[in-house]
């Protein structure tokens, strides 16, 4: 019988902080989310690092690779086995916090008209197979918006620029923006299939 597919939702990255990681092969609680490692060079999610479970709580030398998580539910990062964690000194550069990466929170966001939307508050993450970042959550002076990542985006200093095909996609709301962001996504794959 073969594995059913996740099911595909948005989480706030810090929503993922603190879940335990669990094995789909003994249902075994390996470990703890600790902090996301996210890459706003690039707009790509690298992995996790992780806490230890149980009486002997602290920090795991182990990293979780982001192309290792099977899925991210409501209560649990599941991985295939404990082998998917990987060990210091084996990780990439960025997960081990060797490479130099973008921190985004704080950047400001302009339209592509130059219109100030406000400031990047949270990454906003897809929990289906193949976890990545989707987009970002703003803080506004009238609130948050939700705004998609794509290869368009420009980062330079402390902006982020958002290209014109991205603010027909701009929600209000988490499920709104779940709702577009994958029609979304999927005119870029088109777009790039394209000759």
């Amino acid at each position: 019988m073969s594995d059913p597919a996740p099911q595909h939702r948005l989480v706030r990255a810090t929503d993922v902080s603190g879940l335990p990681v669990v094995t789909i092969d003994g249902g075994e609680d390996i470990a703890e989310i600790r902090d996301i490692v996210y890459d706003g060079a690039s707009h790509r999610l690298i992995g996790f690092t992780l806490n230890k479970r149980g009486w002997f709580r602290g920090t795991l030398k182990q990293r979780l690779e982001a192309d290792s998580v099977h899925a991210i539910g409501p209560d649990a990062v599941m991985v295939a086995t404990e082998a998917d964690l990987t060990e210091s000194g084996a990780a990439p550069p960025a997960l081990e916090g060797d490479a130099e990466t973008y921190d985004v929170i704080g950047t400001r966001v302009l339209a592509a008209d130059g219109t100030e939307l406000g400031s990047i508050s949270e990454v906003v993450l897809s929990t289906a197979r193949d976890p990545e970042a989707v987009g970002y959550e703003v803080a506004t002076d009238d609130g948050t918006v939700f705004v998609p990542i794509s290869a368009e985006l420009a980062l330079s200093d402390d902006n982020l620029l958002l290209p014109a095909s991205a603010t027909d996609f701009i929600h209000n709301d988490l499920a709104g923006f779940g709702a577009a962001v994958m029609p979304f996504r999927s005119g870029l794959t088109d777009e790039e299939e394209t000759p």
